[in-house]
């Protein structure tokens, strides 16, 4: 078991609720209202690698499901390996449609979950850049989701890995009755290395 799993992880397993992705639409508002913040269209799910061709026939249909929005302009699935062997599947929506993405991320979860494969999934992230015209201009913002205990959870990313606590903090304020939110700070796991937070 890797550190991330370890983290992400606890000794009982709470169920996860993936309708409450839904509600993530009507927290971005909230969001905006508050920080100034908005989504940029992309997202990824983060999961531990599985050996064997029915994990890999697996990872090809969400690609082929999710894939059939590219004809309409939308962008195809990536996936990625980051330098811990964790492996991203990265989507991406226009930013002014969160519910499309929201979508996409809520079936990524779904189809691993209902394959068996829960127990591989580790997280969620969904972006968000600061407003324009602001000492946060194109600042990344990330809201996380845990797997393995059905909430999320702010990450804002600095220079030379640091983070903006304080934005985290308010964030969290905002977006308290808005989602279920992770109590455990220690939990609020840096993710670096996530592809939705790089640039376009």
């Amino acid at each position: 078991m890797g550190f991330l799993d370890a983290l992400f992880g606890r000794r009982k397993q709470i169920q996860p609720n993936l309708d409450d992705w839904f509600a993530l639409p009507s927290a971005a508002l909230e969001l905006q209202a508050a920080t100034g913040f908005t989504p940029t269209g992309r997202g990824a799910v983060c999961f531990t690698g599985v050996e064997g061709g029915q994990f890999a026939r697996l990872k090809q249909e969400i690609r082929e499901l999710l894939d059939t929005d590219t004809a309409q302009g939308g962008e195809p699935v990536e996936y990625s390996q980051d330098r811990y062997g964790y492996t991203w599947l990265q989507v991406e929506q226009p930013p002014g449609d969160l519910p499309a993405l929201v979508n996409d991320l809520h079936t990524i979860n779904s189809m691993l979950q209902d394959h068996g494969w829960g127990p591989q999934l580790l997280c969620s992230l969904v972006g968000f850049t600061g407003p324009e015209d602001s000492a946060e201009a194109g600042r990344p913002l990330g809201l996380v989701y845990l797997y393995k205990r059905g909430t999320f959870y702010p990450f804002a990313p600095r220079e030379a890995n640091r983070r903006d606590n304080a934005l985290e903090l308010r964030v969290q304020g905002a977006l308290e009755h808005e989602l279920p939110l992770e109590a455990d700070l220690s939990r609020w796991y840096p993710l670096w290395n996530s592809p939705a937070l790089s640039g376009p």
